[in-house]
């Protein structure tokens, strides 16, 4: 398998984050709406293993195949636009702005939850029967997802919000990783490999990852789940971007960036006393013609 120096790694991700800053408004959106499509779909595929197996960590551990085919298909993920596109202003790319970078979170964003909140509906018909009964075991299991992730975190009050502000940003840590080292291999093997370890450890830690969570908040409010719009967006979805943001630039953007983003010198290293006195010494010391003179002189 091929592997992608960091110097090289870093660079492509550069370029890639340039790329999705100067892309059109309609292949961006296009994107989007299908990377967030694929991720959730993938989300419910991991639940419905969960929930049939009575295995989480079976469910983690096939959950990466959505997040793989998306990025193998060149979808967008917000929280992967969150590292990428302000690495290539960092680096001063030609177009790439302030006002573009947001242009494109927005768009994604957008993009994203279309996908997701499709997905959403479509899963919930699938668990209800059209609505025409309650839902199955999985649509119950997502339901009390909903619940916990959002009255869940507001009985501790502020520390719930620093809970899950938390897990958002560990949760970016994590998927920000799978994006740059889904570029860390130019064959496909490699690129499976490397992106499946990050996101499956934070699936299975039960970190707070945006896009995924636009999927199961509006299927558990579909399927019966006892909180509220303003629970989601209060109590998860708005606090998990912005953890979000946070996990993906503090972790894996901005110390990529400026240990290998940028030109590097070699370290100056210092003289030891003995090789500084040593230095003294041989200035001092008379040159051998001078010494000749003397003892000529003499």
């Amino acid at each position: 398998m091929t592997y992608v120096k960091p110097t090289e790694l870093v660079q492509s991700v550069i370029d890639a984050g340039a790329s999705k800053v100067l892309l059109s408004t309609r292949d961006t959106i296009v994107r989007s709406i299908m990377g967030g499509a694929i991720l959730t779909i993938a989300a419910a595929f991991a639940v419905t293993i969960s929930v049939t197996t009575g295995s989480p960590l079976l469910g983690a551990v096939l959950f990466p195949i959505g997040f793989i085919m998306l990025y193998l298909l060149g979808y967008d993920l917000l929280t992967g636009v969150f590292v990428l596109a302000p690495l290539a202003w960092l680096a001063r790319r030609p177009g790439v702005t302030l006002g573009g970078i947001l242009r494109n979170w927005g768009l994604v964003f957008v993009g994203n939850f279309i996908g997701a909140f499709a997905i959403a509906v479509l899963m919930a018909i699938v668990f209800t029967n059209g609505f025409a009964t309650a839902p199955n075991a999985v649509g119950e299991a997502i339901g009390h997802i909903g619940e916990g992730r959002t009255v869940g975190y507001a009985e501790f009050g502020a520390n719930g919000m620093l809970t899950l502000f938390v897990r958002a940003v560990l949760c970016n840590a994590m998927v920000a990783t799978g994006v740059v080292l889904a570029m860390v291999s130019k064959d496909v093997i490699g690129k499976i490999f490397a992106m499946w370890m990050p996101i499956m450890l934070f699936f299975f830690m039960g970190f707070e990852h945006s896009i995924v969570n636009m999927f199961l908040f509006p299927s558990g409010l579909l399927l019966g789940g006892d909180f509220t719009i303003v629970d989601y967006l209060i109590w998860n979805e708005i606090p998990t971007v912005l953890g979000n943001l946070v996990g993906g630039l503090a972790f894996v953007g901005i110390p990529l960036y400026l240990t290998y983003g940028r030109p590097s010198t070699p370290r100056r290293v210092r003289p030891s006393k003995r090789e500084r006195l040593a230095a003294a010494a041989a200035v001092d010391a008379p040159a051998p013609a001078d010494r000749e003179a003397a003892g000529a002189s003499v």
